[in-house]
């Protein structure tokens, strides 16, 4: 009985106060990441770091829909130490983040039941020369030795996303990965990757344009439509008008208002590595969102996005391609 009250007594602070949840299982990392004691101050006792490759134990998570993991990090004082989820592949228990029944009884792989989408818009360069990946990426090569120009920013993937999900909503079941020639040529300069193999393109689909309605050409096809949307306004012309410089974040975005209003501003989120270089751009778009105008109307009744930025410094430096 003592122990039930407790239960209850926990679960509700953690409501009010918005806590964070006890967690278990494993945290693999898949790059280099800063290890936090406390990822809100941004404190890093030792400046420790996690290490490509290995796993680490799970102890916690700051949320239900989790943006931060606290691991085990042996060696390291305090042991406790919270690292983005973005650098690693969680595998928690109990959770089965592809078929967990969550709010309302909806499963997270049952496709088109998406209220919203994310436009993940990558900087090449800057992935290319600070983002530890596996294996081999040509487009990588390609660029870091002066083949490939960095001109345009660069399609990572069209999220659909549902509420009760969270970030988990993904991998549905549905038709298999297949483009026609003249849509590869079409999506190639706007996502690299596609110029050398179509791995990427292929895991996008699997994990995300699968809970969707569209088939494979017009989902590549919209979403790099979306990509030059952004390419071609005023976020695009900041990022690649400071090639090989940094920007300010509050310049950014002062900018960006500016041209468009805060309610445009308030949709856009800047991905970093390192805490300095610019590696990603996200947009939130709305169920019904379409290509054929300009910024504003392509993010008209969006959700704001969570943040203004992700890992990132008061100076963000672009990238430019090459070594």
């Amino acid at each position: 009985m003592r122990l039930y009250i407790a239960a209850v007594l926990l679960a509700c602070t953690a409501l009010g106060a918005g806590a964070s949840e006890s967690a278990s299982g494993s945290f693999t990392a898949t790059k280099s990441c800063e290890a936090y004691s406390s990822f809100a101050k941004r404190s890093n006792p030792g400046e420790i770091k996690i290490s490509a490759g290995t796993a680490y134990t799970v102890r916690e998570i700051n949320k239900t829909d989790y943006d931060w993991v606290r691991i085990e990090v042996p060696g390291a004082e305090p042991k406790l130490r919270w690292v983005q989820r973005e650098c690693g592949k969680p595998e928690l228990e109990e959770r089965a983040e592809r078929t967990a029944v969550r709010g309302g009884g909806e499963v997270c792989s049952l496709p088109n039941q998406q209220d919203s989408y994310v436009l993940a818009i990558t900087w090449q360069p800057g992935f290319c020369e600070h983002v530890n990946y596996k294996g081999k990426k040509p487009e990588c090569d390609a660029m870091n030795s002066g083949a490939l120009e960095a001109k345009t920013l660069s399609l990572h993937g069209l999220w659909p996303n549902k509420k009760e999900c969270g970030t988990n909503y993904g991998s549905c079941n549905g038709p298999a990965f297949s483009l026609s020639q003249d849509t590869i040529e079409q999506v190639a300069p706007w996502m690299p990757n596609f110029r050398y193999e179509r791995t990427f393109g292929a895991y996008e689909w699997n994990k995300h344009g699968k809970c969707q309605s569209l088939p494979p050409d017009e989902y590549f096809l919209k979403a790099v439509s979306a990509v030059r949307v952004v390419n071609d306004s005023e976020v695009g012309k900041i990022v690649l008008g400071s090639t090989g410089k940094s920007f300010r974040v509050t310049d950014f975005f002062d900018r960006v208002k500016a041209r468009y209003g805060e309610q445009v501003a308030n949709t856009i989120t800047l991905v970093c590595t390192q805490r300095k270089y610019l590696q990603e751009i996200r947009v939130s778009l709305a169920l019904d969102f379409a290509t054929d105008r300009d910024l504003p109307q392509m993010v008209a009744n969006a959700k704001p996005a969570a943040s203004r930025t992700a890992n990132c410094a008061d100076d963000i430096y672009v990238e430019a391609a090459g070594r």
